[in-house]
């Protein structure tokens, strides 16, 4: 890293703007535990030697591009489930609004509560300034491995970019 670069990524840190972990392909994904729109604990432990999990981060509930990705999501799911993969949606709203959200468009998939931001935080999606999360999807193997980090997310056929992810995985 250049003596520039690093001047500058240490700015950006003491001015709290930097990522608070830059994950990467093939590294362990940070353990999480929240509530979802139902109340239940949900957990990255949950699905150890189960299922792929499907994790993505979106700024607000109920907003244009948020409701394209999730119902994109949800009109895939059953060819999602079907490679072997479960959903789970990620944003800074309260476990309420995650509610209202989810059965206003029918999500059949946990949306979990991160108003503290940790989750957030503890994947390096959390947007400056704003504090809410970009709009990023990791692919969690089932030994919890990062598979894959989606940032250039299509809203409204995103269940296809997921489900071409999914079929490469052993």
């Amino acid at each position: 890293m250049s003596i520039r670069r690093s001047f500058f990524a240490a700015l950006l840190s003491v001015a709290g703007l930097a990522h608070a972990t830059d994950l990467s392909e093939g590294t362990k994904a940070p353990y999480f535990e929240a509530q979802d729109q139902h109340g239940k604990t949900v957990r990255l432990s949950d699905f150890n030697g189960k299922a792929n999990i499907v994790l993505y981060f979106y700024p607000k509930d109920d907003t244009p591009g948020c409701t394209a990705q999730a119902c994109s999501l949800r009109d895939g799911l059953g060819a999602i489930q079907a490679a072997g993969a479960i959903v789970l949606g990620v944003s800074a709203d309260d476990a309420s609004s995650h509610q209202a959200f989810s059965m206003k468009y029918s999500l059949p998939f946990s949306l979990l509560a991160d108003p503290k931001r940790a989750i957030i935080e503890a994947y390096g999606v959390k947007m400056p300034v704003l504090g809410i999360a970009k709009r990023v999807t990791f692919i969690i193997d089932k030994q919890g491995l990062v598979r894959r980090i989606l940032r250039d997310v299509d809203t409204k056929h995103h269940d296809q970019q997921v489900l071409e992810i999914l079929k490469t995985l052993a």
